[in-house]
Parts: structure tokens; sequence; C-alpha cells
């Protein structure tokens, strides 16, 4: 089992952009008309559960740190491809783009805090998977 590394600038660059997603997509939740929507309020939560396994420093789960970061980036990943073909804003969902709503351009970041977090999820998956080379 490999020892914790600590919190070095790249794992706190994805700790704060996990952290936004996860607060715009909560956010998000309660702006529509109505009851907030649960795939929004599921998706804030998810980032926040999976960020916590990743870096909570639970010896069962160290072993599995690879596997969380894929399986965080592939849920980025799904996240973004999701909004190209469903969300505000996105020149695929067949909506209209309002390009002076808030909420389109709050999408269009948060999509760039999410390619950004794919990133440096792969940069630390590197990082990591060198150091275990190393010894």
């Amino acid at each position: 089992m490999s020892a914790v590394r600590p919190l070095g600038p790249l794992r706190w660059v994805i700790i704060a952009l996990t952290v936004a997603t996860a607060a715009i997509h909560l956010w998000l939740a309660f702006q529509f008309p109505g009851q907030p929507d649960r795939v929004f309020i599921l998706n804030g939560l998810g980032y926040l559960v999976l960020l916590a396994l990743l870096f909570l420093p639970i010896p069962a789960l160290q072993r599995y740190h690879g596997w969380i970061t894929w399986i965080l980036i592939a849920y980025t990943a799904i996240t973004v491809v999701g909004w190209v073909f469903l969300g505000l804003g996105s020149p695929l969902s067949g909506m209209a783009i309002d390009v002076g709503s808030p909420l389109t351009w709050l999408a269009y970041t948060d999509k760039i805090i999410e390619i950004a977090l794919i990133v440096c999820l792969w940069l630390d998956w590197q990082q990591r998977r060198a150091a275990v080379a190393r010894g």
C-alpha cells in the first residue's frame, strides 16, 4: 500500500476545480422552475463524493486512487458530453444560444473548469505513476 502523498499545488488545483464545478451544478439545480433538478443535484454530489474518495486519508482506498482518478475523469467527461448534447448554450443541444444569458456564460465557464479538471487529474495520475516507478 502506498503512502499518502502530500497535497501539492496540482492537487489543490484539482480540489478547487472539483469544488467549483460541484458548486455550480448544485446552484444550477435550484435555478429551474418547480422543484430542484435532481440530475444537477446528483451530479454536484457525485463530484464531491469522488473528490472525498480521492483525497481523504482513508487507508483502505489508497490502493484504488488510480482507479478513482480515472472514474473522476470519466465522470467529468460524461458530464461535458451530456452538456454538448443536452445543455443550455450548447450548439448541439437544439436550443437557441442566448449569449446575453448569464446561465449560458456559466455553462461555458463550467465546461472550461471541467476540461481543466480532466487535464489536472491526468497530470496527477502521471505524477503518481512516475513516483511509483521510482520507488
